[in-house]
């Protein structure tokens, strides 16, 4: 190298050096658990020389912890993976550097979950930190695990990147980014779930206070509760209750608009004041309006008609309950509850795997319903199916909601059946499958029957499911 050239170099940025240490420091926690002196070393003296809690860097400190101690970082990490506008076309070396011992701290503590056993408060400290890095992607916490609500408010631009990385080019789709991490965070979330010691965690009243329902562990419960009994019972039947008293309030502000049978104008108005129709009454009597005394003289009044045609629509519900549909199984057990709560909607539930089971009576309570499954096994449809078609009296008033991977054994007995109460004129509406992410697989076979069909398989996201149950009871 010529004496020209290191004179021409410039020269080293110190903010630049620290935003590396620290983000190398968390590259080498992530794929060795083993410590680096070195870079312990380092990355404590930037920490300290910009001001920050040397609490950052351990790793048994929870982002909770953290903020309890220095609640002004709270709002630090809100949004913190999430683009800023690069007002001046400038970068902020020293605001990265602080960002990225932030980000590391995340990152960390969700990530790298070590191994071994995993106790109660484990969990509930990871649920917490995951919790922290949804904030930090701009979502609510819950929100990308439990597909509560809209996966992303975060969107794309020019500038530093969301993690402060500072490339200078076009900020990542944090759009199509974010949708991604939801299934990983569940499935780091579902395998804490397994190194758990569950049953000696459910006998214990306070270790089971600890544990926050998810997905993850409502399936480990349904799979386990026949295995339980005492005290493990009641604390595994306290968590199903309150995971599904949170999904069903979700799911419930999506589905409480819709209104069941079309208006029926051969019935005349109730002529009550709460039916007036004031401004169609007030359009036809302008004719008597007297302008001298300013005042509008009324010969008739309009009402509006709010009497509904009252034959009821079926909802039939068929869930395939084998081991790979869970989350689906839950959803929709959940769903139809909630439908089933609508006046003149009749709703059928019918579980199956290579046995069928009407579910119908407890349809309205999704906790005893999910109580009374057991996961696991085979599949075989043509058994559900013989159950759901004899429920199909008015084929134009009923509708066959459908979920599976359809990974099935009979595959041209089941498809020929469900062509036959297609072609019958009901509705029939197959669903991949209805997840907490919106991920899911389904047998091509099938996907491609489905769309020569006319029917197209809905995609995995339990909204669509919500959008097409209303527009056909509406």
């Amino acid at each position: 190298m010529s004496e020209r050239t290191i004179e021409g170099a410039p020269a080293p940025d110190p903010d630049e050096n620290r935003r590396q240490v620290l983000y190398w420091r968390l590259l080498a926690r992530l794929f060795d658990p083993e410590e680096q002196a070195g870079l312990e070393s380092a990355s404590l003296a930037v920490v300290e020389d910009i001001g920050l809690p040397s609490a950052l860097l351990d790793p048994g400190a929870s982002v909770d912890s953290v903020v309890q101690r220095h609640p002004e970082l709270a709002a630090e990490f809100d949004g913190l993976m999430t683009p800023e506008p690069d007002e001046d076309g400038g970068r902020d070396r020293a605001a990265e550097v602080r960002r990225a011992a932030l980000v590391s701290k995340v990152l960390l503590n969700v990530f790298a979950t070590g191994s071994g056993t995993v106790t109660a408060e484990q969990l509930a400290r990871w649920q917490s930190d995951a919790g922290w890095l949804e904030r930090a992607l701009g979502c609510r916490p819950g929100e990308l695990r439990g597909g509560r609500a809209g996966a992303n408010r975060a969107g794309g631009g020019q500038g530093v990147s969301p993690t402060g990385t500072g490339f200078g080019g076009p900020t990542p789709d944090l759009s199509r980014l974010i949708p991604e991490i939801g299934p990983e965070l569940g499935s780091i979330e579902a395998g804490l779930v397994k190194r758990m010691q569950l049953r000696e965690v459910l006998a214990d009243p306070a270790l089971a206070s600890r544990l926050t329902p998810s997905m993850s562990l409502i399936e480990q419960l349904l799979r386990d509760k026949d295995n339980l009994s005492g005290v493990a019972l009641a604390n595994a039947k306290a968590l199903i209750r309150r995971y599904v008293d949170e999904v069903a309030q979700v799911l419930r502000t999506q589905v409480e608009k819709a209104t069941v049978g079309d208006i029926d104008r051969s019935v005349p108005p109730k002529r009550v004041f709460r039916n007036l129709d004031l401004d169609r009454t007030i359009w036809k009597n302008l004719t008597n309006w007297d302008p001298q005394e300013e005042r509008l003289y009324v010969d008739r009044l309009y009402y509006r008609h709010t009497s509904r045609k009252t034959t009821p629509q079926r909802l039939i519900v068929v869930v395939d309950q084998s081991g790979s549909m869970v989350d689906s199984m839950v959803n929709c057990t959940i769903l139809a509850s909630i439908f089933a709560g609508l006046p003149k909607v009749d709703v059928h539930l019918i579980a199956y795997d290579t046995q069928a089971l009407d579910l119908t009576p407890w349809a309205h309570d999704p906790f005893e319903t999910l109580l009374r499954t057991k996961l696991g096994g085979g599949t075989d449809g043509t058994v559900a199916m013989a159950l759901a078609q004899p429920k199909i009296a008015e084929p134009r008033n009923t509708v066959v909601v459908w979920i599976s991977d359809f990974y099935e054994w009979r595959t041209d007995e089941l498809f020929e059946s469900m062509a036959a109460v297609h072609r019958s004129g009901a509705k029939f509406i197959p669903v991949g499958s209805v997840t907490s992410s919106g991920r899911g697989s389904v047998n091509p076979w099938f996907r491609e029957k489905f769309k020569d069909l006319g029917t197209p398989v809905i995609s995995g996201h339990i909204k669509k499911l919500v959008h097409e149950l209303k527009t056909f009871l509406t």
